[in-house]
């Protein structure tokens, strides 16, 4: 299999260099500008076709960048825009009409990216809440406000972060979210929160009919800690100018921390959850949960500790008993994400690339990821793969649309 691709590889790349028909199709609805879509069969990369796994790896090698101006110009008219992408047409079950989701997005670039996120996990009766750094672009925050303010159920946070790696501002993101999300009149039962490389792996009814046995539990990982991740908490970190991309880091120092307050046992686990909307609700109001808030403000990537600790205090809504063990990632089906140090073992080769030890997904991996049990994964980009990206929306759209047909 591979040595065909790689024949059809460099046969394709000749005839791409040499044709007058590109890859991408320019036609959308109305002949308006949105965001490259590309002459791929989605089926046939479904089932591995050599030809079609072979146009992909083209493509993959002549990525167009896509410019949030161009979603800043199409959501200035809102009608335009909603009829370009479609949301007049999504079909709605009286499940999910009684079952309404929550989603925290914390987002600072790529606005088509989010834009198609967003999408791909839309429903009218759900509620989305857009967290934008405020280190973000112009062109970007525009586009996000443009969203918000096409689209009558999503809105902008009322408070918004200056987003910091692995410090408490990004906890803080997502609970600023949290906050406003539960103030809304949408009396939603679950909260996702998602970042700008995560992608849905469910439809929405699939979605709300696997919330709906959790039956008030939470979904989220949390594990005992290491010793070396005991380190993060177990000092304090102060924040230093940083000569790359996130501009400042924590270090630790070498003092040493008072134990949490209130005497709660630590667990870890990660950033990403999905949450009963009364846990929530604990989380927000409750006196606990405020103190080690503030306790947590000068440690280490708190958003992976936070979450993951406050689910298994006895007597929490949808509570993770201590004597429970250790719920791992691929355990909890919040997020599939892929580690190269356990590709081979716990599960197959990544086929786009490794960034920091993560893979971001190719379209190789299509049939699996569906097939996973998961609901989201995490990390897609459009600037490494996007042929899987549009695939995967071809396939949710599919099982979207047998709402109609059932």
């Amino acid at each position: 299999m591979l040595a065909v691709c790689a024949l059809l590889l460099v046969c394709l790349m000749v005839t791409v260099r040499f044709s007058k028909e590109p890859f991408e199709l320019t036609a959308t609805v109305d002949e308006i500008q949105t965001y490259h879509k590309y002459d791929i069969d989605c089926s046939a990369i479904y089932d591995l076709d050599p030809v079609e796994v072979g146009k992909s790896l083209v493509i993959r090698k002549n990525v167009v960048r896509e410019k949030d101006t161009t979603l800043v110009n199409l959501t200035s008219n809102c009608p335009r825009y909603l009829k370009s992408r479609g949301y007049g047409t999504i079909p709605v079950s009286e499940e999910e009409r009684q079952f309404p989701l929550a989603y925290s997005m914390v987002v600072h670039k790529s606005a088509w990216m989010v834009e198609r996120i967003l999408r791909s996990v839309y429903s009218p009766n759900n509620l989305y809440c857009i967290h934008y750094d405020q280190k973000s672009s112009v062109e970007f925050k525009s586009a996000m406000e443009g969203l918000a303010h096409c689209l009558p159920n999503v809105f902008i946070a009322s408070k918004l972060e200056n987003v910091i790696y692995a410090s408490i501002t990004r906890l803080k993101a997502d609970l600023n979210c949290l906050f406003d999300l539960l103030g809304s009149e949408v009396k939603w039962r679950y909260v996702i929160n998602l970042c700008g490389q995560d992608f849905p792996l469910r439809a929405n009814w699939e979605l709300v009919s696997e919330l709906r046995a959790l039956r008030g539990s939470n979904m989220l990982e949390t594990t005992r800690p290491p010793f070396y991740k005991t380190q993060r908490y177990a000092f304090q970190y102060k924040l230093v100018d940083a000569n790359f991309e996130y501009h400042k880091i924590p270090i630790q120092t070498d003092v040493a921390k008072d134990p949490p307050p209130h005497n709660i046992e630590m667990f870890i686990g990660s950033a990403y959850f999905t949450l009963s909307r009364e846990f929530v609700n604990y989380v927000i109001n409750s006196p606990h949960a405020k103190d080690f808030l503030k306790w947590s403000e000068d440690t280490f990537s708190p958003d992976e500790h936070f979450w993951a600790t406050l689910a298994r205090v006895p007597g929490v809504p949808g509570e993770v008993p201590r004597s429970q063990p250790d719920v791992s990632d691929l355990m909890s089906r919040t997020r599939l994400v892929k580690w190269y140090y356990l590709e081979g073992s716990l599960y197959p080769d990544c086929t786009g690339r490794h960034v920091r030890s993560v893979c971001i997904y190719g379209a190789g991996e299509i049939r699996w990821l569906l097939e996973n049990g998961h609901w989201f994964a995490n990390k897609v980009d459009p600037m490494v793969d996007p042929v899987l990206i549009q695939c995967l929306e071809e396939k949710l759209q599919e099982r979207q649309r047998r709402l109609v047909i059932n």
